[in-house]
């Protein structure tokens, strides 16, 4: 347990109810950092905690729509209070919109990108006064190529992409890290493409076809490289977008 030297780090995760927000929350429990979740279905996010609670951390919760600014903002002060302080701030939140219609751009923003601009501007006063801090946000390799059937979902992960180099550069004189990560297909208990696999959905068939190793990921191969960036394994990187996709992004 914690070869990564994260006991005792203070960590926040958003959109933690379920996927890959839940495997990241456990995956810092389980090597003994303090967490903090939030997310809109209280159901699941109650799941998430116990799964924290039971391996001994300190754990906060909270029902938090992340694209509702204020609420938010107070979220992340409750949770950093509750905490102890800040270490590690990974926001994970998507609303997944489809499409490219006023609404499906407008929920993109303001869930997918504002959220990650609001979280981390709240969350700087705390971040500063840690010895440790990193950031990571979760982006998408819809970020990195046409997104057809999710156009507005893509183009605003690739604005967190550059808002990752962004703030990478500006809070490197505070010694805080920003790095993102963008994961390729991937599936797990309850995930879209599980779904679709359950139903025969042939995109899913199509989704794995892209893939070098004849499979999806899974989302405890992207909380693994998520904790990573968050411990001070990688203490040396910053300002970077990591792929974690399998090789997706490979085939011509």
């Amino acid at each position: 347990m914690d070869n990564l030297r994260l006991a005792g780090k203070r960590v926040i995760v958003t959109g933690a109810s379920r996927s890959i927000g839940r495997a990241i929350a456990v995956g810092f429990a389980r090597n003994g950092a303090h967490v903090s979740i939030c997310g809109r279905d209280e159901k699941a996010l109650e799941t998430t905690r116990a799964a924290c609670a039971e391996l001994g951390v300190r754990v906060h919760s909270e029902i938090c729509d992340v694209s509702d600014g204020a609420a938010f903002e107070r979220y992340i002060g409750s949770a950093a209070e509750a905490l102890g302080g800040l270490n590690v701030l990974v926001s994970n939140a998507s609303a997944f919109a489809r499409g490219e219609d006023d609404p499906a751009w407008a929920t993109a923003f303001e869930t997918d990108l504002m959220s990650v601009v609001r979280g981390t501007r709240a969350a700087l006063p705390w971040l500063k006064q840690a010895q440790e801090a990193a950031v990571v946000h979760i982006s998408s390799i819809s970020a990195l190529k046409p997104t057809p059937r999710a156009i507005a979902y893509g183009s605003l992960k690739a604005a967190i992409n550059q808002l990752t180099k962004s703030q990478a550069w500006v809070l490197a004189k505070d010694r805080i890290r920003v790095n993102a990560v963008a994961p390729g297909s991937i599936t797990g208990p309850g995930h879209m493409w599980e779904k679709r696999r359950e139903s025969g959905d042939p995109a899913y068939a199509e989704a794995v076809a892209k893939i070098p190793f004849g499979r999806l990921g899974d989302v405890d191969e992207i909380a693994d490289v998520t904790l990573f960036l968050a411990s001070p394994m990688s203490r040396w990187v910053t300002g970077q977008i990591v792929v974690v996709d399998g090789g997706q992004m490979l085939k011509p």
